[in-house]
């Protein structure tokens, strides 16, 4: 099917609710309703919130995000030259639900092991790009494969129930546009967030699977590869964002696996979020580093594409409601409410693609002088479970 691509400007918006707050069940038959009749829509939750929120798009038109001026749910490729796909609040209905303890039908998949060609192609990847690192051409690339799974069932909303149940931690979402693809994901990673003129993101690196019985113990590759996306970021974006601060590495918990994470904060001017977005993505915690050297370097030995695996997606320029007012009892000053706008963008990681009775899953490491490729393999596995998991 032919994808027609529209700018905002090229037509007018539909007479449709912009708003409304559902019971659970109600919830997702409405969605149910609308993704089977074949119409675009996201439903996502926030990490570690209980409201779980969908934009509907009334139509099936492919709207393109242009200068990050648009409203509306971004969901952008890996590759930065690619506008990203655009579900505008002024063609949309945005719903949302407190979902509390969710429990979701079975599955009937019984995934089989997949095959050690997949292991022997990946580690020749990462020895390909330790050869480069060492020879002096780049200082870290970030490699990735894709498992193809035949599936026997294919229900994304209960894909997307069993995600919110087991990633509370994680941006969740299930994404469907009839002219693309139907996405799912469950990522511990924020590109940015912007609200007013706060700025926030991080820089995330370093992968180790949670040991109960051992302690946790950081060695110098995670330690050299998480500085090295945290001074990346901090050096582009400085000159766009101001009063930059740095937190000191910490070990946060995606799921049963550990990552390093920075904190870096600041204050962005007005009509500076292509730019600053532009600075971030692709980071080197998903691409590598020099930038362009590590692209190259993808483009010319990744065998396939990674589509939006590794691109980001979430909210853009919405209207929030920010009470001032501290004091709940104190109903008088709640007047004092200001209403600000904030754009809450997360990179997509952990993620699978499900088409034809298949489930793609992608994945991929960071790849440093002291990466071993069976160790880079075995990482590599423990990502695809977050999928996995849910699947059979």
């Amino acid at each position: 099917m032919p994808v027609n691509l529209f700018l905002l400007e090229d037509c007018q918006p539909y007479p449709c609710p912009k708003r409304s707050s559902m019971l659970r069940d109600e919830f997702f038959k409405t969605i149910q309703s609308h993704f089977d009749s074949q119409l675009p829509f996201v439903a996502y939750r926030k990490p570690k919130e209980h409201v779980v929120k969908s934009v509907l798009q009334q139509d099936t038109r492919v709207h393109r995000v242009v200068d990050f001026t648009e409203k509306g749910f971004v969901f952008a490729p890996f590759d930065a030259h690619e506008k990203g796909i655009l579900f505008p609040t002024a063609y949309s209905q945005t719903i949302t639900a407190e979902v509390g303890v969710i429990e979701s039908d079975p599955l009937v998949n019984h995934l089989r092991p997949q095959s050690t060609a997949y292991q022997e192609e990946y580690m020749d990847l990462v020895t390909k790009g330790i050869i480069l690192i060492k020879a002096g051409k780049l200082n870290k690339v970030v490699v990735s494969r894709v498992e193809k799974h035949t599936i026997a069932e294919d229900n994304a909303l209960i894909v997307f129930k069993r995600l919110l149940q087991k990633y509370q931690d994680a941006f969740v979402y299930v994404w469907y546009h009839p002219n693309i693809g139907l996405w799912l994901g469950a990522t511990p990673e924020t590109l940015c967030h912007v609200e007013g003129q706060r700025f926030k993101t991080m820089s995330l690196a370093g992968t180790q699977k949670q040991q109960d019985t051992q302690p946790m113990r950081w060695g110098d590759k995670e330690v050299n590869e998480q500085q090295i996306v945290t001074d990346y970021i901090v050096a582009n974006i400085d000159g766009i964002v101001t009063d930059i601060k740095v937190t000191p590495a910490q070990t946060i918990k995606a799921g049963s696996l550990l990552h390093l994470q920075s904190k870096i904060s600041g204050i962005l001017p007005s009509g500076q979020l292509e730019a600053v977005v532009g600075c971030l993505h692709p980071t080197p915690a998903i691409c590598g580093f020099p930038k362009l050297e590590a692209k190259q370097f993808l483009d010319d030995n990744e065998s396939y594409d990674r589509e939006f695996y590794s691109g980001f997606l979430g909210e853009l320029n919405l209207k929030t409601t920010k009470n001032r007012n501290t004091n709940r009892r104190n109903v008088e000053n709640n007047a004092y409410n200001t209403i600000i706008t904030s754009s809450d963008l997360f990179v997509n990681l952990r993620c699978m693609q499900l088409k034809e009775n298949k489930a793609y899953i992608y994945v991929g490491g960071g790849i440093t002088k002291d990466s071993n490729p069976k160790l880079e393999w075995e990482e590599t596995v423990n990502k695809t479970q977050t999928m996995l998991s849910v699947l059979d």
